[in-house]
């Protein structure tokens, strides 16, 4: 079956637990066991009815503060499509946690709270799904029985959604007024909003298209590793495995080898002790070539055919700021990019991002948690990259502090056009 992969996102307590919650409870995806657990911990939080939200809400924290401050991944399946849920925070200082959970995902739930509309952070999360290319975004008006189930509600913040979505390179939007507590229009069509005849979230899930077209795409396979076996019977092996982020790869195909430029021919193509006649993205394999030639981790293997990546040791990117030791220009950072590393700086800031106006703010000499910003990037050895708009993987690095080892800072890789 068919993987989807989305995430939600939104203010807090827009009621994004309790839309997960719902949509594991109306599809009877829930073990007997969870069931009761969450049954149990609604009673003694003093709640009246079944408390959704505590499927999800699964740290202890959580549950004693009645926030999400971690991403929560849920899995569940129905007979046309398997999910996988990132659950992502709503407080401002737990952004970074959103950015994770929406970095893999086909699909974004973006909550609005009917009775607040449009917030700073709705605006920072479409922001974020923008940036990360996350091609479909369903912005679900929650709590629309505290609103009456009114539909000038709805249309009135779906106008101010799209006025500010409007700036920005977004994907396909849809908009869907939902009780996420009551289940209108969760999995089961709302009886009352006979003025909405969008179907139900459940539904769109089941059938928005899936995937980036990563086979159609340029041959991408980073080296992960070179397996070099003990074994005297297999002691002329070399391949050279990794997962591929883009294309098709045959045997008798013609390869580049980069940073080096050295080219080769495939040899054999394997996945565990089975030969492959083909192989696409994203499928993990080894590939042996026809030449002895000095490749290792953090090398990027692409068909000799096909466009070729760029090759350089200064770029430009769009990098969410996920700490609060600020990013400072010139400080040495460890910045990995599909399976190399190396050391770079930030050599200067294009311009950091207002968030509330979506207008450049130029100027800036350091960033703080969560803030956005266009870099200017320079690298001790070369990295070999595609924009983040061609292919997430090579498109994407991130910023380690060498001290504490930490994941400080990601960015998206912009296109030398951009």
């Amino acid at each position: 079956m068919e993987l989807l992969r989305f995430t939600t996102a939104g203010s807090v307590d827009d009621g994004k637990s309790t839309l997960i919650g719902r949509l594991l409870y109306d599809s009877k995806s829930i073990f007997e066991d969870q069931l009761e657990a969450v049954e149990t911990a609604s009673r003694n939080r003093g709640n009246e009815e079944l408390n959704l939200a505590l499927l999800t809400d699964g740290l202890r924290a959580e549950r004693e503060q009645g926030i999400t401050i971690d991403v929560a991944y849920r899995y569940f399946a129905t007979p046309k499509r398997k999910f996988i849920i990132a659950d992502t925070p709503g407080h401002v200082e737990y952004t970074r946690n959103m950015a994770t959970g929406a970095s893999t995902a086909d699909l974004a739930i973006i909550l609005v709270d009917a009775r607040h509309g449009v917030l700073e952070q709705t605006v920072r999360h479409t922001y974020i799904a923008a940036l990360l290319g996350i091609p479909h975004i369903v912005v679900c008006v929650n709590k629309m029985d505290l609103v009456g189930f009114s539909q000038e509600v709805f249309d009135r913040i779906r106008t101010d959604y799209l006025a500010m979505a409007g700036k920005l390179p977004v994907g396909q939007v849809t908009f869907m007024p939902i009780s996420a507590k009551f289940g209108d229009n969760v999995v089961e069509p709302s009886t009352r909003m006979e003025w909405y005849d969008g179907g139900t979230l459940l539904h769109l899930l089941e059938t928005v298209p899936v995937g980036h077209a990563l086979p159609d795409r340029p041959m991408r396979l980073p080296v992960q590793h070179v397996i070099r076996p003990i074994s005297d019977r297999f002691h002329d092996f070399r391949g050279y495995a990794g997962r591929l982020c883009g294309g098709t790869l045959r045997p008798g195909d013609a390869v580049t080898v980069w940073p080096s430029g050295k080219r080769s021919t495939v040899a054999s193509i394997w996945f565990a002790d089975r030969q492959l006649d083909e192989c696409f993205a994203p499928e993990s394999v080894t590939v042996c070539l026809t030449d002895d030639i000095d490749i290792s981790r953090g090398d990027l293997l692409v068909r000799s055919d096909e466009p070729q990546p760029t090759v350089a040791q200064e770029l430009r990117a769009m990098v969410c700021w996920l700490r609060e030791e600020r990013l400072q220009t010139g400080k040495r950072y460890v910045v990995r990019q599909a399976t190399a590393e190396t050391i770079g700086i930030v050599k200067a800031i294009d311009y950091k991002v207002d968030i509330h106006s979506l207008e450049p703010i130029e100027g800036v000499t350091e960033l703080g948690a969560n803030d956005i910003a266009c870099v200017r990037i320079r690298t001790a050895q070369p990295l070999v990259f595609d924009s983040y708009d061609s292919n997430r993987t090579t498109g994407s690095l991130v910023f380690v502090d060498p001290d504490t080892n930490d994941t400080v800072g990601a960015g998206m890789i912009l296109a030398e056009r951009e």
